[in-house]
């Protein structure tokens, strides 16, 4: 590929780098991340040297963070970003100040000259907005007590790293003009943050408007990359933090009517330059100081690691966030930050430190963010178990015998339905569930539900299944189902079995063991979405209600049709071919017939079925 295009070579390298690595480190449990860093290594300077232009990659692809900091402000309100400004600007400034002061301390005994110490401290109290953040996407953490906190040090440590940027000349040996310089820095910010909100409220809506007027949806789509673009550019010409910028703008569509609209034309590049900036961090390891220096890079990763591991785990302590979320909290926010790099560059610039020290600090943050995933894993793996069977107390299990015609298995969206319509009707039922949160929250609304695990047979003795007449099982997992059933039929024949079947293989296996009343749990409401479709494409009432019980009735008898051979896959699908064209042919020679009995009524019976 010698007469190829560079950005094609380079495409075909990062594409498939990606496509080895990720699924096979997902595979393995060590998640996408890790995937990606990986990817970078092999693919980069001292790996496979498929790729040497890592700082330009790494400026591109940082446009990633950029647009998940877009997407992440679209999520927040006004108003709630306004709910958050004392864990962004209490919590946050905690954190870097307590992290930064403790390093620099120890820095200093070990003889480190202040101004250096309290340099490299700051770049590494910052922490990896787009490997914390994505993290939090991929455990559903966000919408939590340590993920709300999290994302506001985050936003915070995006604030700090632009009076950290003007403090670095300050320290350092290069002629500044003092004060007036520091009042222009101030002036531009505020200008910057008042143009893009003025912008936001009164040009983007109406400009987003005429866009969507044209019906061009690539232009939408391009509309909305130039939108971000553009403040990037905005915020890079004012050294400024190109998230920041682009996480204000976010906020500011968050009532938008376009919202949504751009989340789904943004999200693609985001999720591909996410992956390309976690490639270049991984392409960006230095081998070569790392070989030089290895016990300096060693020392400074492990102390700065430690330092911050127990500075913020002390924090999350007084914040009061649960004891089972605070390991991943910690490890989030302890490991280094791309801004670091940024800070460590600007010192050496400003010579406050040689260089050689800064490529011993950018090892030693960017080997942190490697081990950052890596640790993850681990407490998900070893940690977190303990903390879920720990010191969270459970509900007491269902001790006192009970005497309910009714057992109800399982209470959630599907076991609630059927033990609120049968206690409208006077009928007692004894409700169990193993889900702890699940019964705290409905006891709120005032109903009884005990804890207890429904294929243990002492809790189902307990519970008065040797009395009860009826059991229904409402479970969500088909395992745990059947488990509840084989028990029931062995120890308590005289119990009537109502179950829910999850999909049509939960139904046969629900038919191998005799349970005459089964429902498929979406079946019938989504007949009921069918004859809707039916009558808003302009069909009568009557007609759709006909239809969606036609429907039915032939499902029905085709399921049992098919029961006898579930365990054939050749023949279970030739009879649901089958069975398929039967209904068409069925369907349409009865619309032929209802056709020709209207073409031969009267004008006035016409006139009467059409109304």
């Amino acid at each position: 590929m010698e007469h190829a295009p560079v950005w094609l070579n380079y495409s075909l390298i990062y594409l498939a780098a990606a496509v080895i690595a990720v699924p096979l480190f997902k595979a393995l449990g060590l998640g996408t991340i890790m995937g990606y860093l990986a990817a970078g290594m092999a693919i980069g300077p001292w790996g496979l040297r498929l790729v040497s232009n890592v700082d330009d990659i790494l400026h591109f692809a940082e446009f990633g963070v950029v647009l998940m900091l877009f997407l992440i402000g679209m999520e927040l309100e006004p108003r709630r970003l306004w709910s958050l400004r004392r864990p962004i600007f209490g919590w946050g400034s905690a954190q870097v100040l307590a992290c930064a002061a403790v390093m620099t301390a120890v820095a200093m005994l070990f003889e480190v000259r202040w101004k250096v110490a309290l340099v490299a401290s700051l770049g590494l109290a910052l922490s990896s907005t787009a490997i914390a953040l994505q993290a939090l996407n991929e455990r559903n953490l966000m919408r939590t007590a340590s993920g709300e906190t999290g994302f506001s040090i985050l936003l915070f440590q995006d604030v700090a790293a632009i009076p950290i940027l003007a403090l670095v000349p300050l320290l350092g040996t290069v002629s500044e003009s003092g004060d007036t310089r520091q009042l222009i820095e101030g002036l531009r910010v505020a200008g910057a943050i008042f143009a893009i909100i003025v912008g936001g409220r009164l040009l983007l809506r109406p400009l987003l408007r005429w866009i969507a007027r044209s019906k061009t949806p690539e232009i939408f789509t391009a509309t909305a990359l130039l939108l971000v673009v553009g403040i990037s550019a905005l915020m890079l010409a004012l050294d400024l933090s190109m998230a920041l910028g682009a996480f204000l703008a976010g906020v500011l569509l968050a009532e938008s009517e376009y919202r949504r609209e751009l989340e789904t034309d943004i999200e693609p590049f985001k999720g591909l330059l996410l992956g390309l900036f976690f490639m270049a961090v991984g392409m960006n390891i230095d081998f070569a100081v790392l070989i030089a220096s290895p016990g300096k890079v060693a020392a400074v990763l492990a102390g700065f690691l430690l330092i911050k591991i127990t500075v913020i785990f002390g924090l999350s302590r007084l914040m009061g966030l649960p004891l089972q979320e605070r390991p991943v909290f910690t490890l989030l926010l302890a490991q280094g930050g791309e801004f670091a790099f940024v800070v460590f560059q600007a010192a050496v610039g400003a010579h406050v430190f040689p260089a050689q020290t800064a490529s011993v600090l950018i090892g030693a943050v960017t080997l942190s963010m490697v081990l950052g995933p890596l640790l993850l894993v681990l407490v998900d793996r070893f940690l977190l178990p303990r903390f879920s069977h720990g010191k969270a107390p459970a509900p007491e299990e269902i001790s006192e015998p009970q005497e309910a015609p009714v057992i109800i298995a399982g209470f959630g969206r599907y076991g609630q339905i059927v033990g609120r319509t049968l206690m409208a009707q006077g009928i007692r039922a004894t409700v169990l569930d193993h889900d702890a949160e699940l019964i705290d929250q409905t006891r709120r609304f005032g109903f009884r539900v005990f804890y207890g695990d429904a294929t243990r047979l002492d809790l189902l003795r307990t519970a008065g299944a040797a009395r009860a007449s009826v059991l229904v099982v409402a479970v969500d997992a088909p395992a745990q189902s059947l488990a509840i059933i084989d028990l029931a039929k062995q120890h308590f024949p005289q119990l009537q079995i109502v179950a829910r079947a999850r999909d049509v293989t939960h139904w046969y296996a629900l038919r191998d063991r005799n349970v005459a009343h089964v429902q498929r749990e979406v079946f019938e409401s989504s007949l009921a979405s069918a004859r809707s479709v039916m009558e808003l494409l302009g069909q009568s009432e009557e007609a759709a209600l006909h239809a969606a019980h036609r429907f039915r009735a032939h499902n029905l008898a085709l399921m049992e049709k098919m029961y006898p051979h579930h365990k054939d896959e050749a023949k279970l699908i030739a009879l649901a071919k089958q069975g398929r064209q039967q209904l068409k042919e069925q369907m349409a020679l009865e619309r032929a017939e209802q056709d020709q009995h209207a073409g031969s009524l009267p004008a006035d019976n016409l006139a009467e079925r059409a109304r």
